[in-house]
């Protein structure tokens, strides 16, 4: 009978692990990644057409992958009878995914490449992925500009097997096709073209990704959104979605300690979100002058106006961190911490909400309602009234950064990051790609920060640290009168180097306080060598993180060490020495 239940166990347990999850990845069913148009079925589908009776064919047509029809429009004339295919510098691609016969319009992909300065290779390349007629909803299709300020050739990822942009492909944990690294710019928005007023203008606009120590990859990042509006046009009751010429909310975020690599694409530690009125942006219009039309090919296109652009309207890399702070008109905003540095997203690290502290899932109106928050591992901060402008400040209760003007805080801790958050995508089924089954933990430890006397830094911490959702102990800065101020940094007047100067100043602040912890400890003739692999930092990352935790785990230990003793000095003298990151107090005697 046991091994009867032994076999069954086992059955039960290869069919729990081999049975295979309903993503909606397509990468996942793919043996080979499609980088490529593919060529055509044979040479007979081939057709050339001269649309301007100049004697040289303007378009190819053909068919790929057994039947599909594809269209080539060569923009900057220079296709040759024989070519098998057109350009990526100046043509145009169209396909008509639907077997309709019309290749730009409904469920038909387009994909347009633009050479503005003449020099042989492509400066952008817009993506236009249409929805049905009837359709006019948000969250339908592809309206998206990459721009290639690197000059490496990498824009979007079209997905050549299932014809459909697929940004969320990479290698790795998060090396992405799509232009995700160095300095790059893309504009989205998941509106088919039709149904919006004015092109110019976009959803994402932009998404800015900063190589800022030109390595190829990404160490700052900017989304600006214009939430579009819903309208009705008296004239063409196709345009149902205009743009407010607002940029509504800003999420920035940064690799503070510049810690990736090719094998590490994507570190980011820190975001901020500002949300609110915001501020217009009317007046950032950059030029598309130079785009390339061929004569007489509009009527290949339901709607051609993306190839008449002459400007395109959004903040550029170097007006859209500044304007931000000077122009913008905000409600709140929320600071968010990677603290167990396992978020390889290429957006940023994503926001917890003020939530239930303790409630854990998507949508479940917890600090991880947000479907691509990391479960546990982060803190979230929040200033509901913007009083502190965006501003930080590294806090004496812990060592570390904090969000000037927040009200309250929690983070939940993951120490050695063991629920790993990776890009994540959105959690839940068949919303987003992901890459393997994602598992949240049923307890964890939190600690949470408030400012009780609202002067715009925390005084009191508290401590759950046997994830039963209550707050055994806490420490009040104020009710031990210490100041619970400290030098505010101010973000407006910063640069990506000052992010990375507050880092290492606060990594090397944290590992040195601990090792004067050590030194306290070996005073009370109490052991160390048990913590002997926090003691060893060999990254930034891991003095802001070893820092933290060999110093905690030996305050604990002299807690311990002061209640046995009936020590009530000692045990104050500990308590604030911890919690004003300041160990060596207690060497000068």
């Amino acid at each position: 009978m046991k091994i009867f239940l032994s076999v069954v166990l086992v059955l039960n347990t290869l069919v729990m692990y081999t049975q295979k999850p309903a993503f909606r990845n397509p990468q996942l069913e793919e043996l080979v990644t499609p980088f490529r148009v593919p060529l055509p079925d044979n040479v007979d589908s081939i057709r050339y057409v001269d649309l301007d009776n100049d004697g040289d064919p303007d378009v190819l047509k053909s068919t790929i992958n057994g039947g599909i029809h594809i269209l080539w429009i060569d923009d900057d004339d220079d296709m040759k009878i024989g070519d098998l295919e057109g350009d990526m510098d100046n043509d145009c691609l169209m396909l008509d995914l639907n077997n309709d016969g019309k290749y730009g319009s409904e469920k038909d992909l387009i994909v347009d490449w633009s050479d503005l300065d003449d020099d042989g290779k492509a400066d952008w390349q817009l993506i236009v992925d249409n929805n049905k007629k009837d359709n006019k909803g948000k969250w339908t299709s592809h309206y998206i500009w990459f721009e290639d300020l690197d000059h490496d050739g990498v824009f979007g990822y079209v997905d050549w097997h299932t014809f459909k942009f697929e940004g969320w492909d990479h290698s790795g944990r998060a090396n992405f096709f799509a232009d995700y690294n160095g300095n790059s710019l893309m504009l989205k928005a998941h509106i088919t073209t039709w149904n919006i007023k004015d092109l110019e203008y976009n959803w994402e606009n932009p998404f800015l990704f900063y190589d800022k120590d030109n390595d190829g990859l990404t160490e700052m990042a900017i989304r600006m959104v214009d939430e579009p509006k819903s309208i009705k046009d008296g004239q063409d009751t196709s345009i149902v979605w205009d743009f407010s010429h607002k940029i509504s909310m800003v999420q920035m975020t940064f690799d503070m300690d510049n810690d990736n690599n090719p094998d590490n694409p994507l570190d980011f530690d820190m975001s901020l979100k500002f949300k609110g009125k915001g501020f217009d942006y009317s007046d950032q219009k950059h030029s598309m002058t130079g785009m390339k039309i061929a004569d007489k090919s509009d009527k290949y296109f339901d709607d051609s106006r993306f190839r008449h652009l002459d400007k395109l309207i959004y903040p550029d890399h170097k007006n859209a961190y500044n304007l931000t702070f000077e122009k913008g008109d905000w409600d709140y905003c929320w600071f968010v911490f990677d603290e167990d540095d396992d978020c390889q997203r290429w957006e940023r690290v994503e926001f917890y909400e003020p939530g239930d502290p303790f409630e854990i899932g998507a949508k479940k109106g917890g600090l991880d309602n947000n479907p691509q928050a990391d479960a546990t591992g982060d803190r979230g901060e929040w200033d509901e009234d913007f009083s502190g402008k965006g501003n930080l400040y590294l806090s004496p209760l812990d060592g570390k950064l904090h969000l000037y003007g927040a009200e309250y805080g929690y983070w939940r801790i993951d120490q050695n990051a063991l629920y790993y958050q990776g890009w994540q995508g959105w959690r839940g089924e068949n919303l987003q790609p992901e890459d393997f089954e994602n598992i949240e933990p049923d307890k964890f430890a939190t600690i949470a920060y408030e400012d009780t006397d609202l002067n715009g830094f925390f005084d009191k911490i508290y401590y759950d640290l046997d994830g039963d959702g209550d707050f055994e102990t806490y420490y009040s800065l104020i009710e031990n009168k210490i100041p619970d101020d400290a030098f505010v940094f101010e973000t407006k007047k910063m640069k990506y180097k000052d992010y990375k100067n507050i880092y290492k100043k606060m990594a090397h602040l944290l590992f040195k306080n601990a090792g004067n912890a050590v030194k306290v400890a070996k005073k009370y003739r109490l052991n160390t060598e048990c913590y002997s692999v926090l003691k060893h930092a060999k990254s930034l990352r891991e003095q802001y993180h070893n820092g933290y935790w060999l110093s905690f785990y030996i305050y604990q230990d002299l807690l311990k060490y002061a209640k046995l003793k009936n020590d009530k000095k000692m045990e104050k003298d500990v308590n604030n020495a911890f919690h004003v990151t300041n160990w060596g107090s207690l060497l000068d005697d």
